[in-house]
């Protein structure tokens, strides 16, 4: 079903869409910073988003994969205390010195949080509409403290016949099949991390293990037909287009062994000093794959690129998948970093040696080894070489790095610095938080992983039983790719003595790198509003059972 055809069928079905505002639908093409994407009038972005993007089904309250039982508190009832308004009057109210929301029965008035709202102008697009479509995608608003918030700021209730169900399960019906050992985290849009258990058992995670990370659902892409764009901006703009035969014709094929770590894994353990926002990750959600593909590298040479004239530049890279103000998901990355010989940044086909799933890009994905997974942008459609970064709000309002003094009202993501590489991390898999082990010959077996970003090797994996006073090394099994290009995680194992008197242990873990970074103890001085970054100490408290 083409987007245009369930656009016009689900607004012929929910006839109560009309009722928020006389709709002009326009659909034009346009290159805007050298890239092509859908661009739509405000109410159409409202519309098309709630369309495209649908929300969660609501889940049953015995479901054993919901997050916290903050996904359970109510919001936006009706209230019989407040008055009734409809939807023509709410539609009025969508400028800076008079604007409304709705979120389900509820109507606010967050005018006077408009300056201090995280996400800067994003929130513009909602004036006088409903947020579900924004929260459907941006599922760090989903908090108890954020529905606190929104909630204090209600005023009245929307008229029954007005309220939408922005649901809409045709727009999930293709998402590929998960495996079932995944831990989700939420199900529309897809994100789960792989057991703990299952994590260091093989040192290329099988394909359908993988961590997944998805922001929209996935889109239906043809390997056949799919065409790469590139643009490149200058005084003689430039547009090339490769298909995925091209690609693997004209350039040399490559393989690249590398973690993908999503910037905010183990925000879990963050979240403990102080609440964050965003997907409470435990330690899954890293993976390492085999990819294979082309260098972006050599693409860019092959369309032009000067490799003597980086500076200020930098490389967009855009997806398939839309978000809920109809523009394509992109972020990007400095020229400089694409063109460096040992970045090993690949335009990826396959992994482990298997054509790219669904869910990680197929058919075609950008590799950014050592970086943010973010950054790796699947279901590549277009890459622009351009003086400006991405305009995106996955770009400009995420991923970027504060200090732990900062608050999301004093926080200003435009000077803040994006992150292009990730520190050294560690973390145990098995025993995991809690277990009960079983001592063997006064020993018990643990296990876990390491990784670096930038390139950077693990040199050392450190394990403390006592608090720190004293330290044994574990045995690493790493990727044989030199420190700078070192983009693989490494495992760790240890046999570690116990007493026979000891029923309880708080196992430390700490890794060193190349560069020779060490993790630091506590996560208090790291602690950061997005929870990202997070590379304390990994302390895992686990029970002893003697023979």
């Amino acid at each position: 079903m083409s987007l245009k055809t369930l656009f016009l069928r689900t607004i012929l079905r929910q006839n109560n869409l009309i009722k928020f505002a006389p709709i002009l639908v326009r659909n034009h093409y346009e290159e805007h910073r050298n890239y092509n994407r859908f661009r739509f009038g405000k109410a159409t972005a409202i519309v098309f988003g709630s369309v495209l993007i649908g929300s969660a089904a609501k889940e049953k309250k015995d479901d054993k994969q919901k997050e916290s039982k903050e996904e359970l508190i109510e919001i936006g009832v009706k209230r019989p205390d407040l008055p009734t308004y409809r939807a023509e009057e709410v539609s009025k109210h969508d400028n800076r010195s008079s604007f409304w929301v709705t979120y389900k029965h509820g109507v606010y008035d967050v005018t006077a949080f408009l300056p201090s709202h995280p996400g800067g102008k994003q929130i513009l697009n909602a004036g006088g509409y409903s947020i579900e479509p924004f929260w459907n995608v941006y599922g760090m608003h989903k908090t108890k403290q954020v529905y606190e918030l929104l909630e204090s700021y209600r005023i009245g209730n929307l008229h029954d016949d007005d309220v939408m169900d922005h649901s809409d399960d045709e727009l999930w019906v293709q998402e590929p099949h998960r495996d079932k050992r995944l831990v989700v985290k939420t199900a529309k849009p897809f994100n789960a991390e792989i057991p703990a258990n299952e994590q260091v058992e093989n040192f290329d995670t099988p394909n359908d293990l993988f961590y997944v990370r998805q922001h929209m659902p996935v889109p239906q892409l043809d390997p056949n037909k799919h065409k790469l764009k590139i643009h490149i901006k200058g005084a003689n703009n430039k547009s090339f287009e490769f298909s995925l035969k091209q690609l693997e014709k004209k350039f040399k094929i490559v393989e690249v062994s590398a973690a993908l770590m999503c910037a905010g894994n183990r925000r879990s353990e963050m979240n403990k000093v102080k609440p964050v926002k965003g997907l409470s990750w435990t330690v899954g959600a890293i993976s390492n794959a085999t990819w294979t593909g082309v260098y972006l590298r050599d693409v860019l040479l092959y369309c032009g690129v000067d490799p003597n004239d980086t500076e200020g530049k930098h490389v967009i890279l855009a997806g398939a998948d839309i978000d809920a103000t109809g523009e394509q998901f992109s972020t990007s990355i400095p020229l400089h970093m694409a063109l460096d010989p040992l970045a090993d940044v690949l335009l990826a086909t396959r992994m482990n040696g298997e054509p790219l799933p669904p869910d990680h890009g197929r058919p075609l994905r950008a590799l950014v080894p050592g970086a943010p997974a973010v950054r790796s942008v699947k279901w590549l459609e277009s890459i622009t070489i351009s003086t400006d970064e991405s305009p995106s709000h996955w770009h400009q309002q995420d991923y970027r790095s504060f200090n732990a003094s900062k608050t999301w009202e004093t926080a200003d993501f435009s000077t803040a610095p994006p992150v292009y590489s990730l520190p050294v991390t560690s973390a145990m898999c098995s025993p995991c938080d809690g277990d009960t082990v079983e001592v063997q010959d006064g020993h018990i077996e643990l296990k876990g992983y390491a990784y670096s970003g930038g390139g950077a090797k693990i040199l050392r994996v450190d394990i403390s039983s006592d608090g720190g006073r004293g330290w044994r090394e574990a045995e690493l099994r790493s990727h044989g790719a030199p420190p700078r290009r070192h983009y693989a995680w490494t495992l760790w194992r240890l046999r570690m003595p116990v007493d026979a008197r000891t029923t309880q242990l708080e196992i430390w873990v700490k890794a060193t790198d190349s560069n020779f970074n060490t993790q630091p103890e506590k996560f208090d001085d790291i602690w950061n509003i997005r929870g990202i970054l997070g590379n304390a100490y990994h302390k895992v408290k686990i029970n002893l059972k003697h023979k």
